[in-house]
């Protein structure tokens, strides 16, 4: 189970010094649950389709390349949103036939290396469109290019990451007026526009809404395929964005529920006639992830017991400043990485950061942490520790992953620590008198 696999991991890392008073924050990553994820993901659409599937993570959500690699080792390929997410891929090895550009602010230049390379664009307005006119007609492509609409179906329970609102910046806004009519002839003007893309959101995002956005983008490549009499549209990009449960180890919604209320709702989609791109990336990642912390001081104020660890706002951003939306489990552990068993007492876990907000918990119910202990952060696979933040300059942590073999768990290392030389290099410490007169 990945909890077991999750105590050995944490044990381990204590015995073979990854974490020590040197290096007081560590990540972790369970290759095993990564692999798990992907394969779960395919066999779940693979049983409601028998069209071909790219299944394409999405790169924001975890843009370290031993990860990209490995989920590619898994038959995924890859969903990227700058230049700088396209040459993590490439480094990845993932070719460009496996590999779908996003963005709402994609610059002629991007566009134009993209066509170049074969790989394949989902243009999020129609002035993007009449750019690509000129792209595509200057130069032959084999990227297979589509184009992004925005359902707008309504929002989940974080805003923020709803993308298919009524004023959403992403996509083109179907049901405002005249713009469907648009769409379509934007379709019926290109045939080398062959696809649709739409995404309704993820977290907050219940799988009932996205399944109406799908339906609803769907319901659109019918109508541009019957008013262009053939099927100019061949494949349908669904998005990503299934929930992840932050609240148990439980893995839940699935894949599979999700596919099969797909097959409920849209089941045209799903009958062979569409080939289909998914961009899932949290759902993937989120719950094979671990953060690691040592209990630095324990004190008490206003009768509050607080632990100061090494795990803040600088890997747990989401969390520190908008808790509501992003709450984290805690887990105690005592200095040699066992499970902290005892009373358990409310306490915060605060983080290093110097401002008052920076708290991965708040009134948490846990055995009395001490000095030296470890807080454990699970869930933490997706959008934390690979997204660091560099507030008062803290060093970005290194991340492994793990391999749990009986009694014996094997590290590798997906990314060292930063050292402090590196850190005065990117505050610009080679041009210390650029200032000056």
């Amino acid at each position: 189970m990945a909890s077991y696999r999750r105590d050995q991991a944490v044990r381990a890392a204590v015995e073979q010094g990854l974490l020590s008073p040197s290096e007081p924050v560590v990540a972790l990553l369970d290759t095993a649950g990564i692999r798990a994820s992907a394969a779960a993901l395919v066999s779940a659409f693979a049983a409601v389709t028998d069209a071909p599937v790219l299944h394409a993570f999405a790169v924001k959500a975890c843009p370290l390349v031993p990860v990209l690699r490995l989920l590619y080792d898994c038959g995924l390929g890859v969903e990227v949103a700058s230049p700088g997410e396209m040459a993590l891929a490439h480094a990845a090895g993932v070719p460009p036939s496996r590999t779908v550009l996003d963005s709402p602010a994609k610059t002629a230049a991007e566009l134009r290396q993209a066509l170049a390379l074969g790989i394949a664009v989902n243009a999020d307005n129609l002035q993007e469109v009449a750019r690509l006119d000129a792209l595509v007609a200057s130069a032959p492509t084999a990227s297979p290019l589509g184009l992004r609409v925005n359902p707008q179906v309504g929002a989940g329970t974080i805003e923020a990451l709803s993308t298919a609102t009524a004023t959403s910046k992403f996509g083109v806004a179907l049901r405002d007026e005249g713009a469907r009519e648009a769409v379509v002839q934007a379709f019926l003007d290109r045939p080398w526009l062959r696809r649709l893309h739409t995404h309704t959101g993820s977290q907050g995002i219940p799988l009932a809404l996205m399944a109406e956005g799908v339906a609803a983008a769907y319901a659109l490549a019918e109508e541009i395929n019957t008013k262009a009499g053939r099927q100019q549209i061949d494949t349908i990009d669904i998005g990503g964005g299934l929930p992840v449960n932050f609240v148990s180890d439980e893995e839940t919604p699935t894949y599979a529920e999700y596919a099969e209320l797909l097959a409920t709702t849209a089941p045209g989609l799903l009958d062979g006639r569409y080939g289909l791109v998914t961009e899932f990336g949290r759902s993937l990642l989120a719950k094979h992830g671990t953060i690691l912390a040592r209990v630095e001081y324990t004190k008490t104020s206003g009768a509050r017991p607080i632990a100061v660890t090494h795990a803040g706002v600088q890997v747990a951003t989401r969390t520190v400043y908008d808790p509501p939306s992003w709450p984290l489990r805690v887990l105690a552990y005592d200095s040699e990485g066992r499970p902290r068993t005892g009373e358990e007492t409310v306490q915060d876990v605060a983080g290093p950061a110097c401002f008052a907000g920076d708290l991965l918990a708040t009134a948490l119910e846990l055995p009395l942490l001490r000095p030296d202990d470890i807080v454990v952060v699970p869930d933490t696979g997706a959008y934390y520790f690979a997204h660091h933040y560099a507030y008062n300059s803290l060093v970005r942590p290194a991340v492994h992953g793990f391999t749990a073999e009986e009694d014996r768990v094997v590290f590798a290392t997906v990314r060292r620590a930063q050292t402090l030389d590196e850190i005065v290099a990117e505050a610009g410490g080679d041009r210390v008198d650029a200032l000056l007169p």
